[in-house]
């Protein structure tokens, strides 16, 4: 068993480029990991991995190793959650990728639920802004937006059907500064901005009657994406700007009067997210669990029209 875990450790390593890449995607830690690789090194004499301060990369040995082991490690993890269709209800990890906004919009409203009725089920969320690799990053699956779906994977809907991206202010702002008309006149305006990690902005987008419109906001503030809604949120209440966000965040703060909207009749709607997960591979009896669930429980879809299941290159 300690050899197998021994191997497992170098087939994760290998596959996530880094030993604190893999130690993201696992249980384990980067210098458990490090020993793990040393001790397989050291049973088969010879040097599996470079390894420099910027990177790691398997040598000609290596990446002959990974290739026959990597599929037969997946086919001894099939092996043994096959005993899984012996119990009355699954049990294992399961691990999701997901953005802020569906950790804090999508799933409050499934993960108890589902624990509910898979109680033997460990659910393990990985909160991340990038469009990562699943398989690399140790996940089962992830939640993402259409458009930012990749080939050869399924989707199914989860969450809303549809969403709207919504603009608001305090109201001691728009009494100081006036409420803007048009998309253009924001330009006048101090804007809460969003960065994307690379640094590029995020742009606003309005659309109404046909007409679209997008828009580079400036203002007092800059904040990159997912980290910093809450304190974007907060410092539009305190009166420094207009904020852009999901609706569905901004909806409590309208109802409690701290934030009115602004442009309301020009908010662009879109396709909700999507749960999504490698068509190449079995299903783990704690993935397919999950995927059953959402596909036929109603606290997993709500509100608006019915999106059928859709692979990623139907896109």
């Amino acid at each position: 068993m300690r050899q197998l875990q021994d191997l497992a450790a170098f087939v994760a390593v290998a596959r996530a480029g880094g030993f604190r890449e893999a130690a993201i995607g696992g249980s384990a830690s980067a210098s458990t990991l490090s020993d793990a690789v040393r001790r397989v090194e050291a049973r088969l004499g010879v040097r599996l991995l470079h390894r420099t301060t910027r990177s790691v990369t398997p040598t000609e040995a290596g990446e002959r190793l990974f290739e026959r082991l990597a599929p037969a490690l997946a086919e001894i993890d099939a092996s043994l959650d096959s005993v899984n269709a012996f119990r009355d209800r699954p049990v294992g990890r399961l691990r999701l990728n997901v953005p802020s906004v569906a950790a804090r919009l999508v799933l409050p409203w499934i993960v108890p639920r589902f624990h509910a009725a898979y109680p033997d089920i460990r659910v393990e969320v990985m909160v991340d802004e990038s469009f990562v690799d699943l398989l690399a990053a140790g996940c089962d699956a992830g939640i993402r937006y259409g458009e930012r779906l990749e080939q050869d994977m399924i989707a199914i809907p989860i969450g809303p059907a549809r969403q709207r991206y919504a603009f608001a202010a305090s109201p001691a702002y728009l009494a100081a500064h006036g409420r803007p008309s048009h998309p253009r006149e924001l330009l006048g305006h101090a804007c809460l901005e969003a960065c994307f990690a690379s640094g590029r902005s995020l742009e606003w987008e309005f659309e109404k009657a046909g007409e679209e419109i997008r828009l580079e906001p400036r203002g007092p503030l800059l904040l990159q994406v997912g980290g910093g809604a809450d304190l974007m949120t907060d410092a539009a209440i305190g009166g420094m700007g207009i904020v852009g966000l999901f609706e569905d965040w901004l909806q409590p703060l309208f109802k409690q009067g701290r934030l009115e909207p602004v442009l309301e009749e020009w908010w662009p709607s879109f396709d909700g997210p999507f749960l999504y997960y490698s068509g190449r591979r079995y299903l783990p009896a704690p993935l397919r669990a999950f995927v059953d669930f959402v596909k036929s429980e109603p606290c997993a879809r709500w509100p608006g029209p019915e999106r059928p299941a859709r692979t990623a290159h139907e896109n």
